[in-house]
């Protein structure tokens, strides 16, 4: 709902739909990486779920305690029989099969219960996440949605939300599980044989020396598989919304083309972010084998020259492996992890973005608002420098009817966006019944609007829905009310189930005339004191504008409003007309003030009505 073709060349062209057109879209933004402060800040969302997490923390290390305790009984086992003597120690080796039974029991019903407490956690996170998410958007002013794609957005709520889910519910507690195992594994291993711990510390420095080269090559192209699927969404999104468009430009084979070149990057990004962290498994095993490969010749070696037992070889072996699969788990976790980081450190790039102003202290509520409206030295610019209103001023009456025109891009729309204080102005002040809008709540500056845009939104849900969007507690009879104001209840009639039927967002159903039929119906049952067109009626044939025209003109009357309009049939009733160009106002007056001064209003009428004075004469008498 902007005009800002003006002044405006340097930042993306904007299509219907919101997003950024050609490949300057698909440049990746540049913004800080900070793994330590995302990771810090997903814990501190997670102390929300404190008690699940604590009852969590507390499985988790009995399940581990249950895991080191086995390699011991098993060790035990294995001693119950003497090698010395050909006897079993059979009550020994009850006992010990028995404590393993019980062992793997509990630590099976442990796991199964720590695992469905870990889903609650999970899928409230991703609920948490979702719902502040889509809160930030509805605080976010307009300008942010003007330079970004729609389906870039949307892959964050969706696919980078996705991604913490499925690594918090796979690897929290099995980075706990692993962390306690390697210690646990570790004093167990102290205990039964210190030359053999110290050999298989030997692991260790290669462990971390992997993960570090092979982490600090991966994470780029984690990064890089996130927002290449941010775009790859956003040229889906656009593509399906423009369909039409789309088939009746035969560009059918152009946006295969776009879509082809972003998803060869993303699987470019991928294949290359998977061989990466893919390394960390085979290089970890290796390690791994050649590690237990040599504890088993030193504790073998041990064994026979009687410095420790078999049963205790057979255990420190058993704790080795212990102690190295977590290692590998951690390893084969890194895939994951990298990716939800990337995702993570999207989703904070949305929560972090700057809101719209919040309400000054003590923004007061407009009580039956008259609908005076006052530019004063009204100053605003998309881009620095580069001015779409200058130092503008002009006063409207309450009931006053205002008529904008212009250029394609003059900055007619602008000032319906200042007005309604989507956008702040950058100097001056504008006022409604004498009052600052900076000083009014938003929430009583918006009931003062009743807005029909050019381009019509619908909502899922059913027609009599979208048409009370404008006021919910609106009655049926109100709806139908207003819908034959705006001549729109001779074809709901005709729908299957009229009112009711259901419709969905693209409404493909209605002609495009139909949905502004709509669209004013809405702004009828608003019934609030200002009124703003904006190219309203472009969509509508002559018949069934002339029609929505004096239903306009009831609703009209004791009501400002502001018309953004071409057409004469539509603006040459104003009370003022106001042409707008050069960042100013250039001329403003009745239609026949305007037409007698033979300026850029005249000069426009005339090449409206094909450059003929004498039917301009004749029509008009100018």
């Amino acid at each position: 709902m902007a005009d800002k073709n003006q002044g405006y060349e340097a930042m993306p062209k904007l299509s219907r739909m919101g997003t950024t057109g050609g490949p300057q879209r698909f440049k990746p933004r540049e913004k800080p990486k900070n793994t330590k402060g995302t990771i810090l800040r997903l814990l501190s969302i997670f102390t929300l779920w404190r008690s699940s997490l604590l009852v969590a923390v507390v499985l988790t290390v009995l399940s581990s305690a249950v895991s080191v305790a086995i390699p011991l009984l098993i060790g035990g086992a294995i001693n119950a029989f003497q090698l010395t003597t050909h006897t079993i120690n059979q009550s020994l080796l009850l006992t010990m099969l028995t404590a393993l039974l019980a062992c793997y029991c509990s630590g099976w019903i442990i796991d199964t219960a720590n695992g469905v407490l870990m889903a609650h956690v999970t899928q409230n996170l991703v609920k948490y996440l979702r719902t502040q998410f889509f809160s930030k958007l509805q605080s976010l002013p307009l300008r942010f949605f003007d330079t970004r794609a729609h389906g870039d957005t949307m892959s964050r709520v969706t696919n980078d939300v996705d991604n913490i889910s499925g690594t918090v519910s796979q690897t929290t507690t099995q980075l706990i599980s692993s962390v306690l195992s390697i210690t646990g594994s570790l004093v167990m291993m102290l205990l039964l044989s210190p030359p053999l711990t110290l050999a298989a510390m030997i692991s260790i420095p290669l462990f971390l020396i992997l993960t570090r080269l092979i982490t600090r090559h991966s994470r780029p192209y984690f990064q890089g598989q996130q927002k290449t699927l941010g775009s790859l969404n956003a040229v889906i999104e656009e593509s399906i919304a423009g369909l039409k468009m789309v088939k009746a430009f035969h560009r059918q084979e152009s946006v295969l083309d776009r879509f082809r070149t972003i998803n060869d990057a993303l699987c470019g990004y991928s294949v290359k972010a998977q061989i990466w962290s893919g390394l960390m498994m085979p290089f970890m095993n290796v390690i791994n084998n050649i590690s237990f490969a040599l504890l088993s010749g030193i504790g073998g070696a041990l064994a026979v020259n009687g410095a420790i037992s078999v049963g205790t070889v057979v255990s420190f072996l058993s704790y080795s492996k212990q102690f190295g699969q977590p290692l590998n788990s951690i390893a084969g976790m890194l895939n994951n992890i990298q990716s939800a980081l990337a995702g993570a450190e999207r989703i904070f790039e949305i929560m972090d973005a700057e809101e719209e102003p919040a309400d000054q202290e003590g923004a007061i509520e407009l009580n039956s608002p008259k609908g005076e409206v006052e530019f004063s030295n009204v100053s605003f610019s998309y881009q620095s420098g580069i001015p779409v209103l200058n130092q503008i001023s002009f006063h409207v009456a309450p009931g006053a009817a205002v008529a904008l025109v212009g250029e394609t891009g003059a900055g007619k729309t602008t000032i319906v966006n200042l007005l309604t204080r989507f956008y702040e102005p950058d100097a001056g002040a504008i006022l409604i019944d004498r009052t600052e809008i900076r000083d009014i709540s938003r929430h009583s500056l918006h009931a003062c609007f009743s807005v029909v845009l050019q381009d019509t939104c619908l909502f899922t849900g059913t027609v009599s829905d979208n048409i009370r969007y404008s006021r919910p507690e609106a009655t049926d009879a109100e709806v139908i009310t207003a819908a034959k104001s705006a001549h729109a209840d001779a074809f709901i009639a005709r729908l299957p189930k009229g009112y009711d039927t259901v419709i969905s967002g693209s409404a493909d159903q209605f002609s495009q005339g139909q949905l502004q039929l709509l669209a004013i119906a809405r702004a009828i049952l608003c019934d609030s004191p200002i009124l703003i067109l904006d190219e309203a009626t472009s969509s509508v044939d002559t018949k069934t504008e002339k029609e929505i025209q004096h239903a306009l003109l009831s609703l009209m009357k004791g009501r400002t409003c502001f018309f953004i309009a071409h057409r004469l049939s539509t603006i040459r009733d104003a009370d003022v007309i106001m042409v707008i160009g050069e960042s100013s106002i250039l001329e403003r007056g009745t239609h026949e003030e305007l037409m007698a001064q033979k300026g850029s209003y005249y000069h426009m009428v005339v090449s409206q009505l094909g450059l003929d004075e004498s039917i301009l004469n004749d029509s008009y008498g100018s």
